[in-house]
């Protein structure tokens, strides 16, 4: 299975993301195929079915949590955990340690067409599930993915595309 042809499965996957992530402790999210540790001691896990040739990532953290004062001068206040677990999903797929990832692009999502997200709220926290192709097309035609900012301004590029669908938040 090609990256491209199973961008339906990894828009599948993200449409139903609350399915697929579950609270517990850390000890009993040992089997999850990935895991986001929060402030207060619990762990989210990842337990979905992997995709050939696409790695996933998740972060989170506590919609109520305060946003650290360096941080916020830096980045501003305005959605900060969504950005914030984007970012974070997105260099830990590209293997960027975070400090890097702000130098490079502070904590926007730069365009790219092998990489699909979703950010979500469950419960009292701020979720982002992200994939992204290990073998990146050869030509990037060959996936036509939106360059815009997620949510509801529509982005640029073909919003027709089936993967387009996986950038919003929810």
């Amino acid at each position: 299975m090609s990256p491209v042809s199973a961008v339906p499965s990894v828009v599948s996957l993200l449409a139903v993301a609350h399915r697929h992530l579950r609270l517990a402790t850390p000890a009993e999210s040992a089997d999850a195929t990935t895991r986001s540790y929060l402030d207060d001691g619990r762990c989210l896990g990842w337990y979905a079915p992997p995709v050939p040739r696409w790695r996933v990532a998740i972060d989170a953290e506590r919609v109520g949590a305060p946003v650290p004062t360096a941080l916020a001068r830096r980045f501003g206040t305005g959605e900060f955990w969504a950005r914030w677990t984007r970012a974070e999903c997105l260099a830990k797929l590209t293997d960027v340690p975070m400090a890097i990832w702000w130098q490079r692009h502070g904590l926007e999502v730069p365009p790219r067409i092998d990489w699909l997200w979703r950010t979500l709220t469950l419960a009292d926290l701020v979720v982002t599930v992200a994939f992204v192709a290990t073998d990146r097309p050869r030509d990037t035609a060959d996936v036509p993915l939106p360059d815009g900012d997620p949510g509801s301004r529509r982005p640029r590029g073909d919003a027709d595309h089936p993967a387009a669908a996986a950038h919003y938040r929810k």
